[in-house]
C-alpha cells in the first residue's frame, strides 16, 4: 500500500537530522500523554509502521514507543503545528505511558487546577 504524504511532512522527512518536539495526545479522552522527539527517520518509520517511533536525545537512538514495555502507541493521526515545527500523534495509548507506570507523563500538578475563592 502506498502512502500519500501531505508537502508539509514530506518537507519534515527531508530535513535529515533535525529534532522535532512531537506530543502524544490520547486520540479518546484528548489527554496529553507525553513529550518526546522525532526526526526525519523516526517520523517515517512511525508513517509507515503506524506505531509511534521517537529519537532518544540521551541514547542518541530511535526507539519504538512500547517495544520493551508493551506498552505501545497506534497512532491514529498525525497534525503538524503552524509553524510546520512540532508534531501532534493522536495515538490509541496501551498501557501506561510515561516510564513511572502512570497513565500520562503529566501527573505531576505544580499550579492548582481550581482555586478556590477567598472572602475579602
Amino acid at each position: 500500500m502506498s502512502i500519500s504524504l501531505s508537502a508539509d511532512i514530506a518537507a519534515l522527512l527531508k530535513d535529515g537530522d533535525h529534532l522535532f518536539p512531537a506530543i502524544a495526545q490520547d486520540s479518546l479522552s484528548g489527554e496529553v500523554l507525553m513529550l518526546a522527539y522525532v526526526n526525519a527517520e523516526s517520523l517515517a518509520l512511525t508513517i509507515s509502521t503506524g506505531y509511534a517511533t521517537y529519537f532518544s536525545r540521551s541514547r542518541n537512538e530511535l526507539w519504538k514507543k512500547g517495544e520493551t514495555s508493551g506498552h505501545l502507541q497506534k497512532v491514529v493521526s498525525i497534525s503538524l503545528d503552524c509553524d510546520g515545527d512540532a508534531v501532534l500523534f493522536q495515538v490509541e495509548q496501551e498501557g501506561a505511558a510515561c516510564h513511572t507506570g502512570e497513565f500520562t507523563c503529566f501527573h505531576r500538578e505544580v499550579f492548582p487546577a481550581k482555586v478556590e475563592n477567598e472572602a475579602h
